[in-house]
This record gives structure tokens, C-alpha cells and sequence, in this order.
């Protein structure tokens, strides 16, 4: 969990690493341009119910803290996303990020071996290559399935 220190607040704001990596993005850019703008997110649940906005201004103190020493990979459509609400009236909006993974298989077309089942290799996720996957409990929809069906889609690399 990131944290966002501005002016003379004594109340941090905490986002999430990898949303206060991208809107940080967002902010260098608009400050550097010397432009305000306001910056509006849902309270998280461990928080009061209800929504906060700050107004940005290039000459009140601003810092980044992230808990991850390591940076985090930027997606190009979420900065841009974030950019476009930052340049309209309403400033930018905190929205979360949208993964574009194509269609999920259900467990029955990956235990049938139907479209999901992608040539006998496995099932397949969207866009995500998995190198080996081990499921030791598979809970779809709240349903526990039996072991069976936790092995029957774990599979291990094959050794070409």
C-alpha cells in the first residue's frame, strides 16, 4: 500500500502500489506543466464509507511512498485513461484498472476438452501463459470442486 503525503496534512492517503505508480505518472505530468487540477477516490472499505478530492497545485509539497522498493510495470492504457479524466472538468478520477483478458473458460468446456481446452495444452486464461500450475483446492462460484477436477486442468510444461 502506497502512501500520498501532500501540503501540510497530517493524513496520508493510501493507494494501492501499483494505481499510486500510474497516477503518480498522471501528476508529474500535469505539475510540470504547471497546471491544478483536483484528484477524487472512493474511500477503501477498511475506511468511513464516502469519497475524498484533493486540488493539486504545482506549489504544495507532494510525496510518492511506495511499500514495493521495486517499481511496478506501467500500462500505457490505464496512464492514458487516468491522463484523459485529468484533462476534464472533473479532474482526475481514481478508476481502477482494466484488464482486457478476452474470454474466461468455464470448467466445463476445459474438463469437456471444448474451446477452452486449447489443443490438449492446458487451459487457457485470457492472455496469461502459465509456465506449471499446481491446484491443490479449486473453489469455482463458491462450490468446492472434488480433487479430480483440480488435477484434471493442472498440467506441467512440456519438455520440448
Amino acid at each position: 500500500m502506497g502512501t500520498i503525503y501532500y501540503g501540510g496534512s497530517a493524513t496520508p492517503i493510501h493507494i494501492e502500489d501499483r494505481a499510486l505508480a500510474h497516477l503518480k505518472v498522471v501528476i508529474a505530468t500535469k505539475l510540470r506543466r504547471d497546471e491544478s487540477f483536483t484528484v477524487s477516490w472512493q474511500h477503501p472499505e477498511d475506511q468511513p464509507r464516502g469519497r475524498s478530492t484533493i486540488w493539486l497545485h504545482p506549489s504544495i509539497p507532494l510525496r510518492f511512498v511506495f511499500d514495493d522498493p521495486e517499481p511496478t510495470e506501467l500500462s500505457r492504457a490505464w496512464i492514458e485513461e487516468l491522463a484523459n479524466s485529468a484533462n476534464s472538468s472533473g479532474g482526475v478520477s481514481l478508476v481502477a484498472e482494466h484488464f482486457d483478458t478476452g474470454p474466461i473458460p468455464t470448467m466445463d468446456e476445459a474438463l469437456a476438452g471444448g474451446p477452452a481446452a486449447a489443443d490438449g495444452d492446458g487451459v487457457t486464461l485470457g492472455n496469461v501463459e502459465v509456465e506449471s500450475l499446481d491446484i491443490d483446492k479449486l473453489t469455482v462460484a463458491g462450490t468446492e470442486l472434488p480433487p479430480s477436477a483440480a488435477s484434471a486442468i493442472t498440467q506441467q510444461p512440456n519438455a520440448d
